[in-house]
């Protein structure tokens, strides 16, 4: 099958969390149908004007896509042509694990559903900005098990300063303890975004040493329950890869259906305006709804190819690697040798950003 996916994105959330620094909104609910509308006809105008494959994939994010209504979503996925097989997954949060949503979206034909849980723990939660629900991760894989998904994903968060070592290693303990555990799992270090309710308290800026080793109890427990990772903040057990997550990881191409979203075809990126309204006049209006593209050049494109596979256990060739032997040393062990690849260790892929530096500097002076 072609390497080529849809994104789709949703930008209505219910509330803001304080760390959040996407293209989402609070108060523009009344846009949603409106929205949907223009996705549609953007989808249909894209795939009438393009020669395009079928999509291995199509991912619904945001945002929330589960604040639109059911129905409302499943418009939208159904004038998204699909490669026989193809992967759909739809973002939610954890209050719309219900019957209402899961049910509708099966029907419509997603194979993936992946829950924001974050934490599950209140006072980390509050940490976190976020909302405090009971029983959370029970009542998400109840839900998941009721609707039939084979394949789901949960995301963790952690980093929160209102969090312990104690705290992070139950949280783990709790999901994987789940009657129906989700196969694939997620696990962000908190990051401080500039302009976020966050960025602007720096006592809740979160600590590298606790990340580092909150990184590693995670690797580490996750492997000893059958996760093995796939990139660097994800883990799956196998069979359960995310195939939207690879297409980027192996710089496929794809295309990006809604405000603020980014699509890449054969070298070229280009991303559509930030605002729903903006999308919304646009598309209505005939016009294109992009903001800006960029022609990446030979060299740009293989580091980036380069920068993304070191991203995964698949590496990178040794040899695009300049002054290896520093980053193989005892101190460092930035990364292990597997034949001619070179494969970030657990603590290497906490220094990915400084391994990729050296893979622009040989790229520069080769």
């Amino acid at each position: 099958m072609s390497a080529f996916g849809v994104y789709v994105h949703v930008p209505f959330c219910r509330e803001r969390c304080d760390y959040c620094a996407f293209a989402t909104y609070t108060d523009r609910d009344h846009l949603m149908e409106r929205y949907a509308d223009a996705c549609i006809l953007d989808v249909r105008r894209a795939f009438g004007d393009a020669d395009l494959a079928l999509p291995v994939s199509v991912y619904f994010g945001g945002g929330t896509p589960s604040r639109l209504h059911p129905d409302t979503l499943c418009r939208i996925l159904e004038v998204v042509p699909r490669a026989p097989g193809a992967e759909v997954t739809v973002e939610c949060n954890p209050e719309d694990a219900d019957a209402d949503h899961l049910g509708a979206y099966r029907r419509a034909g997603v194979t993936r559903v992946s829950f924001g849980l974050q934490a599950t723990s209140p006072h980390v939660l509050a940490g976190l900005g976020r909302p405090i629900v009971a029983a959370t991760a029970e009542t998400i894989s109840a839900a998941v098990g009721a609707a039939g998904f084979a394949t789901w994903n949960l995301d963790l968060i952690f980093g929160a300063t209102t969090e312990s070592d104690a705290d992070w290693a139950a949280a783990l303990e709790h999901v994987l303890a789940l009657a129906h555990p989700p196969p694939h799992l997620s696990a962000y270090g908190l990051t401080v975004e500039p302009g976020t309710p966050l960025a602007l308290d720096p006592s809740r800026h979160p600590d590298e040493e606790a990340q580092a080793r909150r990184y590693a109890d995670a690797d580490a427990v996750l492997a000893a329950a059958g996760y093995r990772w796939e990139e660097i903040s994800n883990w799956a057990r196998p069979g359960h890869e995310a195939r939207h997550n690879r297409l980027y990881w192996e710089q496929g191409d794809y295309l990006g259906i809604g405000s603020s979203a980014h699509s890449h075809r054969h070298g070229t990126r280009w991303w559509n305006v930030r605002t729903p309204e903006r999308y919304v006049a646009a598309v209505e209006a005939g016009r294109t709804p992009e903001a800006g593209r960029e022609e990446l050049s030979p060299e740009q494109r293989e580091f980036e190819r380069l920068t993304l596979a070191l991203r995964t256990p698949r590496g990178v060739p040794w040899a695009s690697l300049e002054r290896p032997e520093e980053l193989e040393g005892l101190v460092t062990r930035a990364v292990d040798r597997a034949g001619d690849r070179a494969v970030l260790t657990v603590r290497g892929r906490l220094l990915a950003n400084e391994v990729s530096a050296r893979i622009r500097s040989g790229i520069l002076h080769r």
